[in-house]
């Protein structure tokens, strides 16, 4: 028995467009409701939002017979935190504020197994492989991994072009906010000048090659990304569709 098919590697690899939805709220039956949702995949957030290791796995588990898949951002690119979402069954890795080619290839030897990576060969306790039940999981979860890097400011800006020459890095994701920050248009990701520098980014991507992503729900940006060759967008946030349908109702109402 072989590690399970990456059903977002495979879509992405064949040149299909994915949406997504971004999972804040760090809770399992958040998960398994966005899981009935219809996105194709879905965003569990280890960065900017109160998750941890166990509540991830609490996600990964209410998500286990979700046609959505899950992607799991880690806070940092570290090869311990890595390792831990690898065991805990994550399939495709999101790494944010990727700067170098050099970073990227490193963050590429943490999701493989040696003699071509780092990755600890743990697998036999992990919950990956069924907790040792899948006794082929070792020789063929590399070739599952998939590994998406966030490029969010000048310095991975600066170096794109190198990041996207390393084998190993299946997409790059956009991070609006951080990159118009560090250009100094904190706060205004719809600027005209961070539209143009954000487009011309994910062309230059998806000209590469690599599978472009980016996180926006405003319809005109969803719409010029996919036009600029984004692959993989998240289109949907849980935090803003609870306030923002919460507000509508309660000022629906105490208006009269």
């Amino acid at each position: 028995m072989s590690a399970p098919l990456n059903t977002f590697k495979i879509s992405l690899s064949e040149g299909e467009t994915l949406f997504g939805c971004w999972m804040s709220m760090a809770e399992g039956y958040t998960a398994e409701i966005l899981g009935n949702a219809g996105f194709d995949w879905l965003l569990i957030d280890g960065e900017h939002s109160p998750n941890d290791v166990r509540s991830i796995r609490d996600q990964m588990i209410a998500l286990k017979s979700s046609d959505s898949h899950p992607i799991i951002r880690v806070p940092v690119g570290e090869t311990w935190i890595i390792k831990q979402m690898l065991d805990l069954g994550a399939q495709t890795i999101l790494v944010p504020m990727v700067e170098t080619a050099e970073q990227a290839q490193e963050l590429v030897r943490a999701c493989r197994y040696p003699p071509e990576g780092r990755r600890g060969v743990g697998y036999a306790v992990g919950r990956a492989s069924g907790f040792g039940q899948i006794e082929n999981y070792g020789p063929t979860a590399d070739a599952q991994t998939c590994l998406l890097v966030q490029v969010e400011n000048k310095t991975g800006l600066d170096n794109l072009d190198a990041i996207l020459a390393v084998d190993g890095v299946d997409g790059v994701f956009i991070g609006p906010a951080d990159l118009s920050a560090s250009l100094g248009y904190l706060g205004q990701t719809m600027h005209p000048d961070m539209q143009a520098t954000i487009l011309k980014t994910i062309k230059r991507i998806s000209d590469s090659g690599k599978a472009a992503g980016i996180l926006t729900t405003d319809d005109g940006m969803i719409k010029a990304s996919l036009d600029a060759g984004a692959r993989f967008v998240a289109v949907a946030m849980d935090i803003a569709m609870l306030l923002n349908t919460g507000k509508s109702i309660a000022a629906k109402w105490k208006q009269g």
